[in-house]
């Protein structure tokens, strides 16, 4: 079994003594490939095997026949959450025996569509997690999932928000 303690002992220590190392940038990319259609987009993400496809919600018109970005913001907090819970785990010795993750999101589309005073964005998530462990009952089952829940960057970055730069490149 990965003992995700020795994996990132190396890591801890060399950022103990210089925590530049542990500044890193995610990254993700378009390039506008056929812009006659306006509900579809192409985006590479660092890291990923291939380009994800993603489509306008038909709630904005779009043919809803990809992930939308909404989608792929939910799937963001549930892959985090769940790799989170499984490393937090891990960490602590704690064996999962079944786990099942969901996020919703809800959001109300007239803000993005300009109309009236809607906002933009969404106005809340919901993680459900349903995990049993081989060993241990709820005291342990909470403990995990608060300790996760800590720890999770997209659901931390979600609750407390984050500022945004935009820019024109040449």
């Amino acid at each position: 079994m990965t003992n995700v303690r020795e994996l990132q002992a190396p890591l801890r220590a060399r950022y103990e003594t210089d925590p530049s190392a542990a500044l890193v940038v995610d990254r993700a990319s378009s390039a506008g490939h056929d812009l006659q259609d306006p509900f579809h987009v192409s985006v590479s993400a660092q890291g990923a095997a291939s380009p994800i496809s993603v489509a306008t919600h038909r709630g904005h018109g779009g043919p809803h026949d990809a992930a939308t970005p909404g989608d792929l913001l939910c799937a963001a907090l549930c892959s985090c959450h769940e790799l989170t819970v499984r490393m937090v785990a891990n960490a602590m010795g704690i064996e999962i025996a079944s786990l099942d993750v969901r996020v919703e999101g809800d959001v109300d589309l007239r803000g993005s569509l300009g109309m009236g005073s809607a906002p933009v964005g969404f106005q809340a998530f919901r993680v459900r997690t349903k995990i049993s462990l081989r060993k241990g009952g709820p005291s342990e089952i909470t403990r995990l999932l608060r300790a996760a829940e800590g720890y999770c960057v997209v659901g931390q970055t979600l609750r407390s928000g984050v500022q945004i730069e935009y820019a024109q490149i040449e």
